[in-house]
């Protein structure tokens, strides 16, 4: 792995990243675990998991901590500069275009057609993420038995966050020390 091919990867997913964050851990993923197997899903799925506690946006967070992973703190400024500055190419063109079409039907209908799209994006992120926390598979169809474990402690959690019992730093911090003592 160069850190060309880490540039590029991060770029595409940058420029790919519609909808935010969760919409982009599929391409994330099909990536860097399925394409260039780099990272295993378990390996993903921890990166995933930090980048959620970190501050800042999910997909910067799930670059710098693959880009660190692959190539140290230089794979990590690669990898996060490809994925921001794709972005902010975007958004320069894509405000510029708006600007001028701001009135267009046609537009508006291609923006209902992304948020459909995105909310399909975050499903499909979503689905990924809790078959590896309750199978220990990344697709849905590979399930051959649940994990009782993680699933008790996810009732837990989503009970005591539902009767705001806990507030959601305190349960991360719960959850962390859990998750050290059982894995």
């Amino acid at each position: 792995m160069s850190y060309w091919q880490l540039f590029v990867s991060f770029f595409q997913i940058g420029i790919l990243s519609i909808g935010g964050g969760y919409a982009t851990l599929p391409l994330i993923q099909q990536e860097i675990v399925q394409h260039q197997k780099w990272l295993t899903p378990q390996a993903f799925s921890d990166i995933v998991t930090i980048s959620q506690m970190t501050p800042g946006p999910l997909a910067v967070n799930s670059a710098t901590f693959v880009g660190l992973q692959l190539s140290g703190i230089l794979g990590a400024v690669i990898a996060t500069f490809a994925c921001v500055i794709s972005g902010c190419l975007i958004s320069l063109a894509l405000a510029r275009f708006f600007n001028n079409q701001k009135d267009s039907v046609m537009i508006q209908q291609v923006f209902s057609g992304l948020k459909a799209s995105t909310i399909g994006l975050i499903a499909s992120a979503s689905l990924s993420i809790v078959t590896l926390a309750f199978a220990g598979v990344l697709n849905w169809q590979d399930v051959r038995h649940l994990q009782l474990i993680p699933i008790l402690l996810f009732a837990v959690a989503l009970i005591l966050l539902r009767k705001k019992w806990i507030s959601p730093i305190t349960l991360l911090i719960l959850a962390g020390g859990v998750g050290f003592l059982l894995y």
